[in-house]
C-alpha cells in the first residue's frame, strides 16, 4: 500500500460535518483531546487522536440538521478524565460515566455540531457469553 501524506492515519476514518469547520475543529481539540493534523482552507480539517483520525468537513445541507441515528464511538484510556475535560469545555453530556456488564465504562455527549459521541474505557475482559453476546471470531 502506498503511503500518502495527504491522508490521515487509520483504516476507517469518519467524516463529520459542521456549520463552521474551524470552530468545530478547535472545540474538538479542546474538549475531546484531538490534535489538528492538516487544514484545507476553512472547509476541511483532519484531526488525530493517537493512531486514529476524523475529518471535519463543511455542513452543506440547507437545513443544517444532523442525523442522530449515528454516533462515533471512541476508545480512551481514562473515561473519567476524558469526561472531566469535555465538561470543562461545556460539552452537553447525554449519559455520565457508567460501568457496564460487558467490561466497559462509557459516557456519551453531543458536540457543538449536534453529533453524538460515545467514549469507552475497557475495565475488564469479559466473555461475551456472560452478558448475552456471541463471539463469532476471536480476532480483535
Amino acid at each position: 500500500m502506498i503511503t500518502n501524506r495527504s491522508m490521515p492515519p487509520g483504516i476507517i476514518i469518519p467524516e463529520l460535518a459542521y456549520p463552521d469547520v474551524l470552530v468545530a475543529s478547535a472545540w474538538l481539540c479542546r474538549a475531546l483531546g484531538f490534535r489538528e493534523r492538516l487544514r484545507i482552507a476553512d472547509h476541511r480539517v483532519q484531526l488525530i487522536y493517537e493512531g486514529s483520525s476524523i475529518v471535519v468537513t463543511e455542513l452543506m445541507h440547507e437545513d443544517r440538521s444532523v442525523d442522530h441515528a449515528h454516533a462515533v464511538m471512541m476508545h480512551v484510556d481514562d473515561v473519567d478524565q476524558h469526561h472531566a475535560r469535555a465538561v470543562a469545555a461545556d460539552a452537553k453530556v447525554l449519559q455520565p460515566p457508567t460501568d457496564y456488564p460487558y467490561g466497559e465504562r462509557q459516557y456519551s455527549l453531543e458536540d457543538i455540531g449536534g453529533h453524538h459521541w460515545k467514549f469507552s474505557q475497557s475495565i475488564a475482559d469479559v466473555d461475551p457469553a456472560q452478558w448475552g453476546g456471541e463471539l463469532m471470531t476471536d480476532t480483535p
